[in-house]
């Protein structure tokens, strides 16, 4: 087959020698074809190619749809190949002389099948089939759905379409790498590329608050080098297509892109198959398998006497996420940050693979110590033990912690059992007046009835929640509401804030935030916390003496924040401040906050304090929304 050196000629010029070129390549054995076609054995297939046969993604779409049309076509197959050329000027020249040239060519002796791959290849079939092939069924392949003119589309024509996914493709480089504030996209400067530049900017306006977008479409590719070797840290860049760039120059994507990924020093992804595998990390791409079985199909189809108007194709969309190994390692990116159902290539042989027989070896070696090792496991059952006890002894003290709490809350706890007892005392009195009337009024006697069973609960209410707070019962894990158990626990300590001149307030946040929890044992650490906070502000200025709590969401967390505005915790106490007996009170034993860490901890949480900088401490508990 003749090959024919492309260079960035003038549009006209590179048509008119493209015309001799392929005039003086075609194959001898035509006539011979031609007489085989009429015996009914011979098929001939013409391809259209967009930018030329070894131009990428294209030229791999080209290559597998050739290699299993040849494979699984019943019939000899003669299959000519023609490559367009122009979609890769900034200004594509006429193409009068490569049409006049195809209807000489196929003059008399029209192929049984047109081919087009890429959306170029099928504007031009589309826009000339009436004079180059007008009965000749044609299948549009490997091109995005939003580039085929279906206005155009006949009975005749079979269309094998992509659909391009950019909001995927971001997430995606988003998902793997969070920390990423800007991505440098890279597409070149033809037609066809600045269609697709406005097309990802409208498909990402929905990530405009979440990352910076840089685009080089008006650049060289020199200069894209250059900054592509200089980028700021959380950067990515995003491959899109390279024909020609900023400057007029014309490239071939591969080795565009083998040259971008030498001196890049940010990863680099695409969503094109072709591209993966030497220098992209992946992610959701089209496959080419997908593309070219199709068709394959419909062109054995159409050659067997199937109408083409009959086979209808989706759009393909991208596949499942794969990834290359090598980049992941070179980049730093962790695999458990991939999508689920993620495939991982180019995986280099682990130490098993490669020392197998060593460590067989090692392994009998460690077969030898195994009496040793049933005595450790003796040891280890012991301390197993030990640790039981030891989780008792901690609810054992805990609870312990709760009755000293609930001691400190003594005049919280009378005041709110006074106020209703007081409301139930003074209407039973009304009551007994009015009924001693000599015409009762029986509505009033309801209302106040109704306001005797009222505080009543009230009272009930309060009995309650000391009783859930002083009860001794094992760790009990449950769906609960955090807002409401922070209410609750705020409800036994608002008379102690009142009666110490101490302004306590509460701001939930305005969702739900469903926690799996012992409402108990975390009412335990809220209620320790607001009375630290209470004695550390104590003695402070009359105007400063305020503690504040507020939840809120954060992520997949529920966060509860506890602060004050006392003197704060000094800073050589910060890193001990939930160490076991360590205190900063005169008569404190130094368990609270010990014991404050260990319930978080054991509801797969953490608690943190620090420090404002307008003074004061802050403590924030952290714990994960329930599923």
């Amino acid at each position: 087959m003749c090959r024919v050196s492309v260079r960035p000629w003038p549009a006209a010029a590179a048509l008119l020698c493209l015309g001799v070129f392929l005039a003086a390549c075609l194959p001898p054995k035509r006539a011979d074809a031609v007489e085989r076609n009429r015996g009914g054995e011979l098929k001939r297939v013409l391809v259209l190619h967009s930018f030329g046969r070894e131009f990428r993604p294209w030229s791999e779409y080209a290559r597998d749809i050739k290699t299993q049309l040849e494979r699984q076509s019943p019939w000899p197959l003669d299959i000519q190949e023609h490559a367009l050329l122009t979609a890769r000027f900034n200004s594509p020249g006429p193409e009068a002389p490569f049409v006049e040239y195809l209807h000489s060519l196929y003059q008399g002796a029209l192929p049984d099948i047109v081919l087009s791959i890429g959306a170029p290849a099928a504007r031009f079939a589309q826009k000339y089939r009436a004079r180059l092939f007008p009965d000749t069924p044609l299948i549009l392949a490997a091109v995005e759905h939003r580039l085929i003119n279906r206005a155009d589309l006949s009975g005749n024509d079979v269309v094998v379409a992509v659909r391009n996914d950019f909001l995927a493709a971001f997430e995606n480089i988003l998902q793997v790498l969070p920390d990423t504030r800007s991505v440098a996209v890279v597409v070149g400067a033809s037609p066809l590329e600045k269609f697709w530049l406005e097309e990802v900017k409208r498909e990402l306006k929905p990530l405009d608050e979440r990352i910076e977008l840089v685009w080089y479409s008006d650049l060289s590719f020199d200069d894209i080098l250059k900054r592509a070797a200089k980028l700021p840290p959380h950067t990515a860049l995003f491959w899109g297509l390279m024909s020609v760039d900023g400057a007029g120059v014309v490239h071939e994507s591969d080795v565009a892109l083998r040259s971008l990924h030498a001196v890049a020093n940010a990863p680099i992804f695409s969503y094109q198959e072709p591209f993966f595998g030497d220098s992209t990390v992946g992610g959701p791409m089209h496959r080419i398998t997908e593309t070219s079985s199709r068709t394959v199909s419909a062109a054995i189809g159409v050659l067997g006497g199937a109408k083409p108007g009959s086979i209808n194709y989706e759009p393909i969309g991208f596949a499942a996420p794969r990834y290359d190994w090598r980049e992941l390692r070179r980049w730093g990116i962790s695999e458990t940050r991939l999508p689920p159902g993620s495939e991982i290539l180019f995986r280099e042989p682990n130490i098993w693979q490669r020392y197998r027989w060593q460590m067989l070896m090692i392994a009998a070696v460690f077969l030898v110590q195994a009496g040793l090792i049933s005595g450790l496991l003796h040891e280890r059952r012991r301390r197993r033990f030990a640790e039981v006890e030891s989780r008792q002894r901690l609810a054992e003290l805990a609870h312990a912690n709760r009755y000293s709490a609930v001691g400190e809350l003594t005049t919280s706890i009378a005041h709110e059992l006074n106020q209703p007892l007081g409301s139930i005392l003074t209407n039973a009195e009304t009551a007994e007046l009015i009924l001693s009337a000599n015409s009762p009024d029986i509505n009033e006697v309801r209302q106040i009835l109704a306001d005797i069973r009222r505080d009543d609960h009230r009272a009930s209410e309060v009995i309650r929640r000391l009783r859930s707070v002083l009860k001794k019962s094992p760790f009990e894990v449950k769906d609960i509401e955090l807002n409401d158990t922070v209410r609750e626990a705020l409800g036994l300590v608002k008379a102690v804030a009142d009666g110490r001149r101490i302004a306590l307030t509460y701001v939930p946040v305005l969702a739900d935030l469903h926690v799996r929890g012992d409402p108990v044992q975390l009412q335990q650490v809220i209620l320790n916390l607001i009375i630290n906070a209470m004695d550390s502000v104590s003695d402070a200025d009359a105007g400063k003496r305020e503690v504040s709590v507020s939840t809120l969401l954060a992520g997949h967390q529920a966060e509860i924040r506890i602060a004050d505005t006392g003197p704060g915790i000094a800073a050589t106490d910060l890193a001990n401040v939930f160490d076991p007996f360590f205190t900063t009170k005169p008569q404190g034993m130094g368990m609270g906050l010990a014991i404050a860490k260990t319930i978080i901890e054991a509801h797969h949480g953490e608690i943190v304090a620090a420090n404002h900088a307008a003074g004061g401490a802050l403590f924030t508990i952290r714990l994960p929304i329930a599923s």
